[in-house]
């Protein structure tokens, strides 16, 4: 199957310049949407690890999924003052300002092996403040799987040293 054929591009969203990769599209096809989760289950099943991570808010979408097909723990990574229990929180810059992720600080024990999962690689920032809260609670993690992937943002620059891994290229 063609996942980019699943894909919606929506041009000059949120901006004019900006052609948006909806995956709404892909979500509402039943049959496109189980081939999206069995193709991650494929990437990471010769993979040893104990918990999937998924970033707020679509890697909720594709990681829970992904952790159930294959009897393994969730733990999502929030936007601030989301969790009710104690935190610890990573921010990172913008072009136009700053941001912030947040996670439980009981979600990962050291030593722990994780596969973080997302919808889309752009330029890099979402998934390098996920990882950086997961090594602060001793995570180790062993794979990033990628929905989509833009190459042309180079967002897998900033992860080089990590098993990246994208199912549509653009």
């Amino acid at each position: 199957m063609d996942l980019k054929d699943k894909i919606r591009v929506i041009p000059d969203f949120p901006e004019k310049g900006i052609r948006f990769k909806d995956i709404t599209t892909l979500l509402n096809d039943g049959e496109a949407f189980h081939y999206t989760i069995d193709q991650f289950v494929k990437e990471v099943e010769d993979k040893d690890f104990d918990l999937v991570i998924g970033p707020e808010s679509r890697g909720f979408i594709v990681g829970t999924p992904l952790a159930y097909a294959l009897k393994k723990g969730f733990v999502p990574v929030r936007k601030p003052n989301k969790l009710p229990g104690e935190t610890i929180r990573y921010e990172y810059k913008l072009e136009y300002g700053s941001d912030s992720l947040e996670i439980h600080r009981d979600a990962i024990k050291p030593g722990q092996k994780v596969i973080i999962a997302d919808d889309l690689l752009a330029t890099g920032g979402t998934i390098y403040s996920t990882i950086k809260l997961i090594e602060e609670l001793g995570g180790i993690i062993v794979g990033v799987l990628f929905l989509i992937e833009l190459t042309y943002l180079e967002g897998r620059q900033r992860l080089e040293g990590y098993d990246v891994r994208s199912l549509v290229k653009y």
